[in-house]
């Protein structure tokens, strides 16, 4: 299969890296097509606006979905955006691997975010959710917490699957994707060596088997 992964983590020596090598490693040794975006070794710049563009369509008056629009007719879309847009059309799966950032992702991956998914290619009136332009392909959130797992519950932090409920579905689902329970390792800071390798054994063992995983409703 052709899988994307996406890290988002400013150390290339933290677990967050750990997990995406091995998920780089894992894939590729079972013989699937691998493509990677590391967000913060490549400088990703996030900031969305004018500069998505090699010109405007209205340089008095920014709006940036008529732009994303205007861009689809003129390829005025920058080189580096397009660049990414080919990675996700090529996908058959996308792992996201990030930290989790006041319950969300790193501003560096939002940013990728909003400037990668723009209207008329990744979405469009009618073309969201089960009709979205990525609609057959799958995608998957592995991510790091630092609070302990018995803090993500309805009295404390909130359920993890309620507080990536906005990712999963306002923004996966919305674009098409079918999405995989996520991969989640709590109290990263406070795991043990040990501790650190069973869940890298356990995240390796899990992508041998991705292709079997079965879809199930997310809350």
């Amino acid at each position: 299969m052709k899988i994307l992964i996406i890290l988002a983590h400013p150390e290339e020596k933290s677990f967050n890296a750990a997990m995406f090598n091995t998920a780089v490693r894992t894939l590729e040794k079972e013989g699937h097509e691998v493509k990677t975006t590391n967000l913060y070794k490549e400088n990703y710049h996030p900031v969305s606006g004018k500069q998505n563009f090699t010109r405007l369509k209205n340089p008095d008056y920014f709006k940036q979905q008529d732009e994303e629009l205007f861009a689809l007719q003129h390829a005025t879309l920058m080189p580096d955006i397009v660049a990414e847009q080919e990675k996700i059309e090529w996908c058959e799966i996308m792992i996201w691997q990030f930290p989790l950032y006041w319950f969300s992702v790193p501003a560096i991956l939002k940013g990728w975010i909003d400037k990668v998914f723009t209207m008329g290619k990744l979405y469009d009136n009618g073309k969201i959710f089960s009709n979205g332009f990525s609609a057959g392909k799958t995608a998957m959130l592995s991510v790091t917490t630092g609070g302990p797992e018995k803090n993500y519950v309805e009295d404390r932090y909130g359920e993890i699957h309620s507080i990536l409920f906005p990712i999963h579905r306002g923004i996966l689902e919305f674009l098409g994707f079918t999405v995989l329970q996520p991969e989640i390792i709590y109290s990263v800071e406070r795991l043990t060596d040990d501790e650190r390798e069973t869940a890298l054994q356990n995240w390796s063992e899990r992508l041998t088997n991705l292709e079997k995983e079965t879809v199930e409703k997310l809350g």
